[in-house]
């Protein structure tokens, strides 16, 4: 178990870290799909345009079929954003992905990262296991592990 800054320690606690991490694991055991979770300290910025950043970064784009999703929160400016890859962005849209944001929101604002996290990855489930469902020969392309900085 990776040791976390105490910034993000004070977002969420390890065992809400561990939590969460089981939680993508389980997402993912239903679809082809990469689901991956970033933490940023600060955000002074646009939160997409730090998530896209943090995307490529990543390696999200490399995916085989280009149906990675990225979840990113900067808690200390408290901002939020959910992106996906081409392959999946052009099957739900833009709205959608301001439909997880705003149903992760409320979770937040009650001091829920955790809770959050685990709303939105029951949703994306449903939404990927439709457009990418899991095939025999998937593999994971990318760590379940959530992504500090």
């Amino acid at each position: 178990m990776a040791r976390h800054p105490r910034w993000a320690r004070r977002f969420m606690s390890e065992a809400d870290f561990d939590a969460v991490t089981r939680a993508i694991a389980e997402a993912e055991s239903s679809t082809s799909a990469e689901i991956r979770i970033h933490l940023d300290h600060a955000c002074p910025g646009d939160a997409v345009a730090s998530a896209v950043r943090v995307f490529e970064r990543l390696g999200m784009h490399r995916t085989a079929e280009r149906h990675g999703v990225l979840i990113y929160a900067a808690v200390k400016h408290r901002k939020l954003a959910v992106i996906g890859d081409e392959g999946i962005h052009e099957r739900v849209g833009e709205a959608y992905w301001q439909r997880l944001v705003d149903g992760m929101l409320s979770h937040f604002r009650s001091e829920r990262a955790r809770d959050g996290f685990i709303h939105a990855l029951g949703e994306l489930t449903a939404v990927l296991r439709q457009h990418f469902p899991r095939r025999p020969d998937d593999r994971n392309e990318l760590s379940d592990e959530i992504s500090v900085e």
